[in-house]
């Protein structure tokens, strides 16, 4: 091949380089989006200690290797904060794209054994957090209305 074809090959190669990596996610890092709907619960699960149902929804379904929710501000001074919900399983677990806090995960068990997920707070703002073996997401969610930003920069 003469000289130009070289050029002209190592030009469309150069392009094609670009346009895989800059117009196509095959090298972005691949992330779970969730989207969470509080609902009030009704009467006889209010004595269980929890004033609502939160349900969450994933992009698309999940084999999950773990769930945890925190308390916001405590995680943002403390990432070692203790988890009001923890799960945890392996590549194993049922296939989930919808569950609700403190729900039993085919397939998943209490990170510490015999651990209950813990009743949230109206008010509060916590985060979820899921992986799904290298895949990972995290999404905010808080009870009642909306806790203001002072609430929040107050406890932190």
């Amino acid at each position: 091949m003469a000289r130009k074809q070289w050029f002209l090959l190592a030009v469309a190669l150069a392009l094609a380089a670009v346009y895989v990596c800059f117009f196509t996610g095959w090298f972005q890092r691949k992330e779970i989006h969730i989207s969470s709907t509080a609902r009030a619960a009704f009467a006889r699960f209010r004595a269980a200690g929890t004033s609502a149902h939160v349900a969450f929804a994933l992009d698309q379904e999940y084999r999950l290797t773990e769930v945890e929710v925190v308390p916001l501000a405590a995680w943002q001074t403390n990432s070692a904060v203790a988890p009001v919900w923890h799960l945890a399983g392996n590549r194993k677990s049922a296939p989930i794209k919808f569950f609700l806090y403190g729900q039993n995960i085919r397939g998943m068990k209490p990170a510490i054994p015999g651990a209950k997920p813990e009743p949230l707070e109206d008010s509060v703002t916590y985060r979820l957090f899921v992986s799904a073996g290298p895949v990972k997401g995290q999404h905010d969610f808080w009870i009642g209305s909306k806790p203001s930003e002072e609430t929040n920069s107050a406890s932190q």
